[in-house]
């Protein structure tokens, strides 16, 4: 096999290629290299290739190889990351002008699970600045665009990964997943993506958002190719007091087996208010699930409505603790100024863009005196009622499915307020809060061909009937996933 159709092969098989000798991971890893070459100015997918490094990662596979040396099961296998996830040596700049030029000395607890793995790192990928947004339009280097219809928006925040899956810039990403942030771009770009049970996956080296939501996520083509990347990064570290110290099942294991005796809870009420492409393609999905032997179960989660108001005072409220640590002093963009004060409000006023700044401010206010009981408190409490819907609902049923987003990809620049950008979220919202795990994979196009996501989500823990339910669906689907290939020529 030469190199050439490495990019149409799935990450899976990709590895099982380069693994048999069929294909050097030299080979997969330049042909990933020109395509980036080729279309990310278009895309505005990848803000850095490691090309030096991804060819000395590739080499280093193929003499394992050559050697006899068993190989890990993403061997040789081209990974592109979201630029919130420490890469050493490899700059790290969460899309801010904050973090510009900023070169980590350690890599991230899922880096170090890849690269044991004996995948290679292409490069950082574009993403919403501190992966705060919905669209990739708040990167500070630029838009990133959709690979469908290059007017539109991939998504947010994970953007860029999802572009580099579905574009065949990479076999597969990293992302991370805060509010939706790998899903709601999976959905638009016509991608599967995992978000993981809180505690699943370390957050080490994961630039913090929001911490008792963010995950790091895979976004991939197909199904198993996730299933095999979360398998990778899955398992507890000792540096994140969060991380779980659970048994990782065998999530690729699961590809294949039937989905048949699954009980799937419907949120009908939900799904009506979606755009008539979404409400016609889930509807269709629906009846899959029925025809694969399912039973459908109809449930509600009645606090659901109110999680974007949740989301939207706690998330903004961890940021501004955790973006307290960008002021210039040790690493990152310093503007200096006649004092101290002045050149700490210099810095940030300059390195932050304006959706940083307005989520910086929003969770100030909420954990001010005089209104942490009003809002945060209470913001708190709710969060805790729709943990409690999500337990009552999974007493009648295994997985809930609902749409990913509520429309296909909206065009870049046409949410311009703020709100209705937040309300692209609305159906990934209520899992992260939660905690529990959720998938968004294909489920249909709209007449204007543009993908449609439909998301699972399952209780704590249980990723691996998130893989089998939807692999079961993906293997009904009659139609290619992959969009038209990239166009050339500058981002405008």
């Amino acid at each position: 096999m030469s190199g050439a159709g490495a990019e149409a092969l799935g990450l899976c098989a990709l590895a099982d290629a380069i693994a048999a000798g069929e294909l050097s991971a030299e080979q997969a890893t330049r042909t990933y290299l020109d395509r980036i070459e080729a279309h990310n100015a278009a895309l505005g997918a990848y803000l850095h290739v490691d090309r030096e490094g991804a060819l000395a990662g590739a080499t280093e596979v193929d003499a394992a190889r050559a050697r006899g040396e068993q190989l890990g099961p993403l061997a040789g296998v081209p990974i592109g990351v979201k630029d919130n996830l420490c890469t050493r040596g490899v700059p790290t700049t969460c899309a801010s002008r904050i973090l510009d030029g900023y070169v980590p000395p350690y890599d991230a607890h899922v880096i170090e699970r890849l690269r044991d793995a004996g995948a290679v790192i292409l490069g950082k990928l574009n993403m919403d600045e501190f992966a705060m947004g919905s669209s990739t339009e708040s990167s500070a280097f630029g838009p990133a665009r959709n690979p469908w219809d290059t007017t539109r928006s991939p998504g947010g925040s994970s953007g860029g990964a999802a572009i580099a899956a579905a574009a065949r810039l990479s076999a597969g990403a990293l992302g991370s997943d805060t509010g939706g942030s790998v899903r709601q771009p999976a959905s638009y770009c016509g991608v599967t993506a995992i978000k993981p049970t809180y505690g699943r996956v370390s957050r080490y080296g994961l630039v913090a958002f929001a911490s008792s939501l963010d995950q790091v996520g895979p976004i991939a083509r197909e199904v198993r190719d996730c299933a095999r990347m979360l398998g990778a990064i899955a398992g507890h570290d000792a540096r994140d007091a969060t991380s779980l110290a659970r048994e990782v099942p065998d999530y690729e294991g699961e590809c294949g087996k039937e989905a048949k005796g699954l009980r799937v809870g419907v949120m009908r009420s939900a799904i009506e208010g979606c755009d008539a492409a979404v409400v016609d393609a889930v509807g269709r999905a629906i009846a899959t699930f029925e025809d694969l032997g399912c039973e459908l179960v109809d449930v509600e989660l009645p606090h659901a409505e109110h999680a974007l108001s949740v989301y939207y005072i706690v998330a903004p409220a961890e940021a501004s603790s955790n973006l307290a640590r960008f002021d210039g002093m040790r690493y990152g963009l310093r503007v200096e100024a006649e004092d101290l004060r002045a050149t700490y409000t210099k810095t940030r006023q300059q390195g932050f863009g304006a959706e940083v700044k307005r989520r910086i401010m929003l969770g100030t206010y909420a954990l001010s005196a005089g209104y942490y009981d009003a809002f945060y408190v209470k913001a708190q409490r709710v969060r805790t009622l729709i943990c409690r819907d999500y337990a009552q609902a999974f007493e009648r049923c295994d997985l809930i499915l609902s749409p990913t987003a509520p429309s296909p990809a909206f065009r870049i620049g046409e949410l311009a307020d703020p709100l209705s950008m937040y309300k692209q979220d609305i159906f990934t919202l209520p899992a992260p809060l939660a905690g529990v795990p959720a998938i968004s994979t294909p489920c249909g196009k709209s007449p204007e061909g543009l993908p449609i996501g439909l998301q699972l989500t399952a209780p704590h823990f249980e990723e691996a009937r998130l893989v089998r339910a939807a692999h079961a669906f993906e293997q009904t689907l009659g139609w290619e996933v992959a969009p038209p290939e990239a166009p050339t020529g500058e981002v405008a």
